[in-house]
């Protein structure tokens, strides 16, 4: 996958809630949802004179200046390590046909693809930190969607968001209940999850992970899901004193 269809199925799956043009860049509101929908990052040709014009545009909206580098994006990342910007939370993406997920199905009444999502639904977000604020990005994706709510032992164990862009199916908030995990609901979601996709004509499952993640990375590659791209953030230092 390319750098810049990732960036365009991230963004149409888990959109900001405006994007605003401000010269050589790409400004993000994001209301709280999330880094990536918070950031800037380089939409045309740029100089390290152009830097300050983007961080004043993020202030605006009270946002702390944070941009999202892509590898094509070196040599603003130079820029920014330059600044005294810090290397921030290194995110991998992985794929996997979902021919080949969806080949197993989840157990009988484990899965629950549904929109709107349910009460226990965001209930099983709010308590996993993912708030009203990241739950409207869900709500403004266009396009096909779903929740799907994992069950085990007779209740409700986790829940994550599926979108589709142009035959390309992104799953983001996965959370499962900590007394659930390790008992395969993550599991049986990715799997009813690729059965969605499939049906919708998504030819490909992906999704995002912090590279520090090594449970949740460890669960992606028992699947064969593969690394198909990556990006990283750049924040300004704390000040001193």
């Amino acid at each position: 996958m390319t750098p810049d269809l990732l960036a365009q199925v991230t963004e149409a799956t888990w959109p900001p809630a405006r994007t605003l043009p401000q010269g050589p860049w790409l400004i993000r509101e994001g209301r709280g949802g999330g880094q990536r929908v918070s950031a800037a990052s380089a939409a045309g040709d740029w100089t390290v004179d152009d830097i300050p014009a983007a961080e004043a545009a993020m202030r605006a909206l009270g946002q702390p200046p944070l941009f999202v580098l892509y590898p094509g994006d070196a040599a603003l990342d130079r820029a920014l390590a330059d600044r005294g910007y810090q290397h921030h939370d290194p995110v991998v993406a992985y794929a996997a046909p979902v021919a080949d997920l969806a080949a197993t199905a989840p157990p009988f009444l484990t899965t629950f693809p549904h929109w709107p999502p349910l009460a226990v639904a965001r209930q099983l977000w709010d308590q996993g930190g993912i708030g009203p604020a990241r739950q409207a990005v869900m709500d403004r994706a266009q396009g096909a969607k779903t929740a799907i709510l994992g069950r085990s032992g007779d209740r409700a164990a986790g829940i994550a968001f599926t979108a589709i862009h142009e035959n390309i199916a992104m799953l983001h908030a996965l959370e499962v209940a900590p007394d659930q995990r390790r008992k395969g609901c993550a599991h049986n979601i990715l799997r009813a999850a690729a059965l969605w996709a499939r049906d919708h004509g998504a030819h490909t499952l992906t999704l995002l992970v912090t590279e520090r993640n090594a449970a949740a990375r460890a669960l992606y590659a028992s699947l064969n899901m593969q690394v198909v791209g990556q990006y990283h953030y750049r924040k300004q230092a704390p000040a001193e004193g």
